[in-house]
C-alpha cells in the first residue's frame, strides 16, 4: 500500500483473527490509505506476516472478557494518524469511487459519522436485494464508541459483532457501497452465527431487566427485533421480509439459501431464550 500523503483524513481498521485468506484479498485495495492498522488476535495462519508484507501496522489484542472489547480497545488505546476511523472487516473490499467521495464529503461535512453500506456475496453469487447490508463503520475519532453490555460468559467473541457506535452528534450516509465478500465459506458461516445467535439471545435476556435507558438508545428497527425475537412467528416474518418484501427471491437460488439460513438463525436466537428461561445455559 501506498506510504506516500494521501491526502484522505482516514485511519483503516482491520479487526481479524486467522483471516490470511480474506485479508490478502482486502488489502491489496487500500492503496488510497496511507494509515492502515490491523488489530490481531493472536492469528495462527499467516494473517501477521500478511499484514506486514502490505505494509500494514499489526497491533496484537488479547480479550479478558471484560469491556472493552477489540474496537472499542483500539479507539482508547492506539493512537491513529488521522482524525477518521474506517473500521473495515477483512472480508470487505475497497473501491475507487468509494475513496473519491470520502475525499469529496469529508472535508466539509457537519456529521460525526457516516453508514456504510454493501454490496454482498453468498456461496459466489452477487446479492442485488433482500436486506441490504449497511453499518456505521466511519466516524470521528472521539466522537463515541461502541455499545457497552456486562457481557461476562455472554460470548467467546473478542470484537464488537452487533454492537452499534453511540455517538454525539449528526450521522450521514455514503452513497458508495463496499463489497462484502467473504472467502471462507459456509462452515464459517455457521460457526459465526452460532456465536451471534447465542449474543442476541444473551442481550435480548439483558434487555428485559436493563434499565429504561438501554431501550431509549435502540433505533426503531432493534427495538422491533429486541421486542419480538421471543415469539414463534419471528423467524418466519423475517423471511418473508427479506425474501418478498425486500424483493431477495429475485437473487434466484442464492437469494433462497441466504433467506433459509437466516430464519435458521432467528429460530435458533429464540430456542436459546427459550433454553434460558427454563434453567438452561
Amino acid at each position: 500500500m501506498n506510504k506516500a500523503t494521501s491526502g484522505l483524513p482516514v485511519s483503516v481498521c482491520i479487526p481479524v483473527k486467522n483471516e490470511e485468506v480474506n485479508l490478502a484479498a482486502c488489502l491489496p485495495l487500500l492503496g488510497d490509505f496511507d494509515d492502515v492498522v490491523v488489530v490481531d488476535s493472536g492469528s495462527e495462519d499467516q494473517t501477521v506476516a500478511i499484514a506486514h508484507g502490505a505494509g500494514a501496522k499489526v497491533v496484537q489484542f488479547q480479550w479478558n472478557g471484560q469491556f472493552p472489547k477489540k474496537r472499542n480497545w483500539m479507539l482508547r488505546n492506539h493512537a491513529f494518524d488521522h482524525p477518521w476511523v474506517l473500521f473495515l472487516d477483512a472480508d470487505e473490499r475497497m473501491n475507487g469511487a468509494f475513496v473519491e467521495e470520502l475525499r469529496q464529503v469529508l472535508p466539509s461535512t457537519p456529521h460525526v459519522g457516516f453508514h456504510v453500506s454493501f454490496i454482498n456475496w453468498f456461496m459466489g453469487a452477487q446479492l442485488r436485494h433482500g436486506d441490504v447490508f449497511r453499518k456505521l463503520s466511519l466516524f470521528r475519532i472521539g466522537a463515541g464508541e461502541y455499545e457497552k453490555f456486562p457481557e461476562v460468559s455472554w460470548t467467546t467473541l473478542d470484537m464488537e459483532v452487533h454492537e452499534h457506535p453511540v455517538l454525539k452528534g449528526t450521522v450521514g450516509d455514503l452513497k458508495t457501497p463496499l463489497e462484502h465478500h467473504d472467502f471462507r465459506g459456509l462452515k464459517s458461516y455457521l460457526a459465526r452465527h452460532n456465536e451471534y445467535s447465542t449474543w442476541e439471545a444473551q442481550r435480548f435476556l439483558w434487555l428485559q431487566t436493563a434499565p429504561r435507558e438501554a431501550w431509549a438508545a435502540l433505533n426503531e428497527r432493534q427495538r422491533f427485533k429486541y421486542g419480538n425475537l421471543h415469539r414463534w412467528w419471528f423467524a418466519a416474518f423475517y423471511w418473508f421480509a427479506i425474501l418478498v418484501l425486500k424483493q431477495g427471491i429475485r437473487d434466484g437460488i442464492a437469494g433462497f439459501r441466504l433467506a433459509g439460513l437466516k430464519k435458521r438463525y432467528f429460530h435458533e436466537v429464540r430456542l436459546k431464550i427459550l433454553e434460558a428461561r427454563k434453567g438452561g445455559n
